[in-house]
């Protein structure tokens, strides 16, 4: 066993050196030895960036690709070959997984206590774990997951979780992989707010639904934002008071539409959840004047917020989202398990 490794990682990172682990190009993904600071995971599922995912699933679809599975499959052994890790080199956003624990190094600092065979979910992202992947079982096109046989390492300073024993693996991946989203949304909603939600239908816009309806109150109001009819009796039902029908990317629209809900006050509260570019000046549009905008999408451009933002010459805060917040994967489980609504959605969308 190899010692004296960063607890960040930087032992790992083969170029450029210097860097940690998520900026760098390429990782150190040889699973034969293991440092003494680390956790090796036999992984299971794969769980990729939902903006990752429909971004290489559309420039599959554009190179030709006929049988996506075989395509995607090919792709993420490449891409983990290459360069160690499944970060999108396009979006430069990754995921996160689930695998079971094959070997404790004697000085990994231990967050949960876990042995050799449990199961956990890792709560870092894919883009700065080393990740080797044997062979592609299957590709769940309409979940964003992959099943992989394959192993990673978790560092020092990588945080994870026990998967409850009373849920479904694959149901618990798909909450933990956003877990991020409603424990940052319980913070910033406020009773009385009025709280918008752009991707309200998505994986993190439902929870996030859930969560701001319960932080508002009876004096407060949800409005969701979605770009299909068919998605609102999910967004009534998961929290939202209002449901608008626009593009993520309309701005006009958006700012029109939610100043009509509104009466011209606007939104105390934007949670940006979607999986597409180009949609910060309609956060940014849709609150209100020293509000807050929480951009919790991989998509997300600062450069794009931020001179938008000046350019219109709107003084919001913005917030770029943390995967990670101060016990957000009790949290999300806790949402899951009190509201039977989501529940039942998460079992329906997620589970196989």
């Amino acid at each position: 066993m190899k010692t004296g490794g960063c607890r960040y990682g930087t032992h790992r990172v083969i170029e450029p050196k210097g860097v940690l682990p998520q900026p760098a190009r390429v990782l150190d993904n040889d699973m034969s030895e293991i440092w003494d600071n680390e956790l090796l995971l036999d992984v299971i599922r794969l769980n990729v960036d939902s903006a990752s995912f429909h971004q290489i699933k559309n420039k599959l679809i554009a190179q030709g690709h006929s049988d996506l599975e075989k395509a995607f499959a090919d792709h993420a052994i490449d891409l983990t070959t290459r360069t160690g890790k499944h970060k999108n080199e396009d979006t430069g956003s990754g995921g996160m997984l689930i695998g079971r624990v094959a070997a404790i190094g004697p000085n990994f600092e231990m967050k949960d206590k876990i042995k050799v065979g449990d199961t956990v979910a890792s709560l870092v992202s894919l883009s700065l774990t080393p990740l080797k992947i044997n062979s592609v079982k299957r590709v769940l096109l309409d979940k964003d997951q992959v099943e992989i046989d394959g192993q990673a390492i978790l560092f020092s300073s990588g945080i994870y979780a026990k998967l409850p024993d009373d849920m479904d693996e694959n149901l618990a991946l798909s909450v933990l992989d956003v877990a991020g989203a409603p424990a940052q949304a319980e913070r910033l909603c406020k009773p009385g707010d009025t709280v918008v939600i752009i991707g309200a239908n998505g994986k993190s816009g439902v929870l996030c639904n859930a969560v701001a309806r319960e932080r508002v109150g009876v004096s407060g109001k949800v409005i969701g934002i979605v770009r299909k009819e068919s998605y609102i009796p999910t967004c009534l039902e998961t929290g939202c008071h209002e449901v608008i029908i626009a593009d993520a990317t309309d701005a006009i629209t958006i700012q029109r539409e939610v100043a009509r809900l509104t009466d011209g006050k606007m939104a105390d509260v934007v949670i940006n959840v979607v999986n597409v570019e180009d949609t910060e000046l309609p956060s940014v549009m849709a609150c209100r004047d020293r509000g807050i905008v929480y951009y919790f999408s991989m998509a997300t451009s600062f450069t794009r917020a931020a001179l938008g933002a000046e350019g219109i010459g709107a003084d919001v805060d913005m917030i770029l989202g943390n995967g990670y917040a101060h016990n957000h994967a009790a949290i999300s489980i806790d949402l899951l398990r009190r509201n039977p609504v989501l529940m039942k959605l998460f079992q329906e969308r997620y589970t196989d």
